[in-house]
């Protein structure tokens, strides 16, 4: 297919422009917001930011906050993604899943992946809640933890799911749509062209990490974040296929929703899960956690050393004139080496 732009952008470039598409997709995410709260809530254009700031206190705050939450990632976020490779020549698939179909191991082996990190994480989150910056930046720190402090507030009461379909809309809209939007821009966007730009996987996947841990504005929760981000950007590496960072991502951010809906149907107990609590698991846990998951993923990075004529998710494909797919870049199963948009190899890694 041919694009409105040359698909010979250099990455810079390309980043850039999704920036540009964010900015252009959040407007229209903005009036699609207005539109629908207005028609669903009766709450205007005027009064969506008072509701969604202080939602407790309106009515149909947690509908309007859902609501604007959900079509803001959606259609700001992944949206802009979306277009990015139509724009530029490319179709969806060849953009985003350049080998395809992707195995039911992989999908399986993510979600596993993900399930039994969870007593290592733990032991992280505990450790970055408790950080401290140093005494030149105490006044960041106690702005920093104020503002977590609300956000935190504002996560509980959206998480208070009083019926069983407000669990399904609490699932929706923060795991299944974050899992999308999300690893679309920074997987499928941001760590490719991050990948192409400086010729090395390794550095375009803990670039895209931080990247995707900082936009959250959560400094004491960003090494888990960032850990989280790593993992998920060799998940679309190694596998060559945005579905399977997607099924890891809606699992993290899935397997808590769940817990917390059990919780609050007092299915569990505060001590089994206490969805408030920062506290570690057992260190031996946390270390069999980090094992397992360790064993997993070494899994994985073996199944991409074995010969495969199948493209990495950073290695593109050449289009003629005429946006038809003249040949591919050098297809090359072995994890480190990256074909930039001339078809040369550029490798660091």
């Amino acid at each position: 297919m041919k694009g409105f732009v040359s698909s010979r952008l250099h990455p810079f470039a390309n980043l850039l422009l999704l920036v540009g598409l964010m900015l252009l997709a959040v407007c229209v995410a903005g009036f699609l917001m207005a539109v629908l709260s207005n028609l669903l809530f009766g709450v205007g254009l005027l009064e969506i930011g008072n509701v969604t700031n202080m939602p407790d206190t309106y009515p149909n705050g947690w509908g309007v906050s859902m609501l604007t939450q959900g079509v803001f990632l959606f259609v700001g976020f992944g949206g802009a993604a979306l277009a990015l490779p139509l724009l530029t020549g490319y179709t969806w698939a060849d953009y985003f899943a350049p080998r395809r179909p992707v195995p039911l191991a992989w999908l399986g082996l993510a979600l596993a992946i993900i399930i039994c990190s969870v007593p290592f994480m733990s032991g992280l989150v505990e450790w970055n809640a408790k950080a401290h910056f140093p005494g030149f930046l105490q006044e960041f720190e106690k702005g920093a933890r104020e503002m977590e402090d609300r956000a935190q507030v504002l996560t509980k009461y959206l998480t208070q799911f009083t019926s069983f379909g407000r669990f399904i809309v609490g699932l929706i809209v923060i795991a299944v749509v974050p899992a999308i939007s999300e690893e679309l821009v920074f997987r499928g966007v941001i760590q490719r062209n991050l990948v192409q730009w400086f010729g090395s996987r390794h550095v375009g996947v803990w670039l895209a990490a931080a990247i995707f841990s900082a936009i959250h504005f959560q400094f004491f929760g960003f090494v888990p974040r960032f850990v989280l981000g790593l993992v998920l950007g060799y998940l679309y590496e190694w596998s060559g296929n945005i579905l399977v960072p997607m099924v890891a991502h809606f699992t993290q951010n899935g397997f808590q929703i769940v817990l917390l809906y059990l919780q609050q149907r007092q299915m569990l107990t505060a001590a089994t899960f206490d969805p408030d609590s920062n506290e570690a698991l057992p260190w031996w846990l946390q270390l069999l956690s980090l094992l397992i998951t360790g064993a997993l993923l070494w899994q994985l990075y073996r199944h991409t050393l074995r010969p495969a004529a199948d493209l990495h998710p950073t290695e593109l494909r050449t289009l003629s004139g005429g946006g038809v797919a003249a040949h591919t870049t050098q297809r090359v199963p072995v994890v480190g080496r990256t074909i930039n948009h001339d078809g040369v190899d550029v490798s660091k890694s």
